[in-house]
């Protein structure tokens, strides 16, 4: 059904797929908003969040056995990442268990990170393994353990395990992150705002025809057999459809296009932290909007792109500005030391996001709309609402019928955790993120979600679909 609004006794309605909620039930109370963006030890949502495993390094942050350790803030922990001398990567907390000196300085040798302060070694395991300030007749060493996260690497990324099971589940089947070393791109940028409010941004497809392309026209885009965008540059507005799915949920917005045709973009949000949008040039790919803590965000964007379809003109890298790229980081090597000084970029707050005012009054280019250049415009949007954005203040339009989603069933999740114990979608069903995102034409009249199934799965054989 699409989305519409009406009134019940003066109360506006938003009306969707087997959903009706009223204005009142939109607007999230400060303790309803408190439970999605609070992710620290203790938390609904932190608690959640450490049931999966979470994409948390690009490995050529660990270049080599025994490079330096890396500072890690994950979920409101502060964390020490190092390769051991065999290659293996160990994640324990900053905080030596002796006296609490920080690991970050600790020397990382012959299978261990030592602290420097007396000299305390620990494996990736968090198991102590020389203690050579104590005498060699005591056995303190068999009591003393750090903190440590299990790890895996896979597609370009280090992946950690905060939850409480022994044996982990299986890292998610996203497509983009299981291809051969060449085939994938991963990058990544630090973002000073909440997760939640980070992550609406990716979901809230409709955002993309003004903040990134409102200065674009339709003529712009002369073949709509290699992006449809131009339809949606053509008709900015469009109609809502959401649906749930094993995986989280999915929301179609579309526009008119041909005679006898309707532009479906087919975007999907994957517990607990992934998005996955329709780019113009159709690549496979997902973002992982992955909390550090409650005010601080990693985005990591990786994509496998189809070799059939050239890249749009202009595609490259991102322009540098002081120092510092204005879009995605594609390695590590613009990285400082500190806890929030990894994948840093040009536009930031304090400069404004680097906005051109003569650009967004001549109203042509990149920038024509917004003025901001690169990832500065959703990063200027999102943290402009403050670290943690207060959704009482919200009015909310059809066009947010997938936010609504979104946020009802991270919270129902994360309680169901909490009271029941119950375990939150895909955990178990690594499968399940094999789907990806959809942009193309449907007849007219025609559900674009349930017609393009065969898309939505296509890296999938028959016999291994998911049911339903």
């Amino acid at each position: 059904m699409v989305i519409v609004t009406k009134r019940r006794g003066g109360q506006r309605i938003l009306r969707g797929i087997k959903h009706e909620y009223t204005e009142e039930e939109v607007m999230l109370s400060k303790e309803e908003n408190d439970l999605l963006t609070r992710v620290g030890p203790g938390t609904i949502m932190g608690d959640m969040m450490r049931e999966y495993w979470m994409p948390s390094m690009m490995t050529d942050e660990l270049p080599a056995p025994d490079c330096q350790p890396v500072r890690l803030r994950l979920l409101g922990e502060n964390l020490i990442a190092f390769r051991d001398t065999n290659g293996k990567v160990g994640v324990i907390g900053d905080s030596c268990p002796h006296r609490g000196a920080s690991m970050f300085f600790g020397r990382n040798e012959e299978c261990g990170l030592r602290c420097v302060y007396h000299g305390w070694k620990f494996d990736t395991n968090g198991d102590c393994v020389d203690m050579p300030s104590e005498p060699p007749e005591g056995r303190f060493i068999e009591k003393v353990t750090a903190t440590a996260y299990k790890t895996q690497e896979r597609g370009g990324l280090i992946w950690v395990y905060m939850g409480t099971r022994a044996e982990p589940p299986s890292l998610p089947s996203l497509v983009a992150n299981m291809q051969s070393e060449g085939e994938y791109t991963v990058s990544g940028y630090y973002s000073e705002c909440n997760w939640m409010q980070s992550l609406e941004g990716d979901y809230d497809t409709i955002h993309v025809s003004f903040l990134h392309a409102g200065a674009r026209k339709p003529e712009e885009i002369p073949d709509p057999d290699i992006s449809f965008e131009r339809y949606a540059l053509k008709t900015r507005w469009a109609r809502h459809h959401v649906a749930d799915t094993g995986f989280g949920c999915t929301s179609g917005n579309n526009r008119p296009a041909e005679d006898d045709t309707t532009y479906w973009r087919i975007a999907h949000f994957l517990f607990p932290f992934y998005a996955m949008v329709p780019a113009s040039f159709r690549e496979k790919g997902f973002i992982a909007v992955v909390p550090m803590d409650d005010e601080n965000t990693m985005r990591w964007h990786v994509s496998c792109r189809n070799p059939a379809l050239p890249r749009p003109p202009g595609f490259g890298g991102p322009p540098i500005v002081n120092g510092l790229p204005t879009s995605f980081h594609l390695d590590a090597s613009r990285n400082g030391t500190g806890w929030f000084e990894r994948f840093p970029i040009a536009g930031v707050r304090s400069n404004d996001y680097l906005i051109d005012r003569d650009a967004q009054r001549a109203f042509v280019g990149g920038l024509g709309y917004s003025g901001m250049p690169g990832r500065g415009q959703d990063n200027g949007m999102t943290e402009s609402m403050g670290v943690i954005y207060k959704r009482d203040q919200e009015h909310l339009g059809v066009t947010d019928a997938g936010i609504i989603r979104m946020r009802r069933i991270l919270a129902r999740a994360s309680r169901a955790l909490r009271e029941d114990g119950t375990t939150p979608p895909g955990v178990d069903n690594p499968e399940l993120y094999k789907v990806r995102s959809v942009s193309t034409l449907v007849p007219n009249g025609v559900n674009g979600i349930e017609a393009t199934q065969d898309l939505q799965w296509a890296e999938l054989a028959e016999e291994e679909q998911p049911a339903g």
